[in-house]
């Protein structure tokens, strides 16, 4: 049974949520991080910004050619 999560970051299983991978400049980010350059994300509190960088922490690592922890 899913729900809607009110704090901490959401797990799309258990959550009903958006991927968090399109909520941000997927592509942005990583020709940022392919230039080793540094980027923020800034959002007000309770937006996803958490769950966005644990996929795309995810993300990075089923691609094999980083290390993210």
């Amino acid at each position: 049974m899913r729900f809607f999560n009110n704090a901490g970051p959401a797990n799309c299983v258990d959550h009903y949520c958006l991927d968090p991978l399109h909520r941000i400049d997927l592509d942005g980010v990583e020709s940022l991080i392919e230039q080793q350059r540094y980027f923020i994300l800034h959002a007000p509190r309770q937006t996803g910004k958490t769950s966005s960088l644990l996929a795309l922490m995810a993300h990075l690592n089923r691609q094999g050619r980083y290390r993210c922890l």
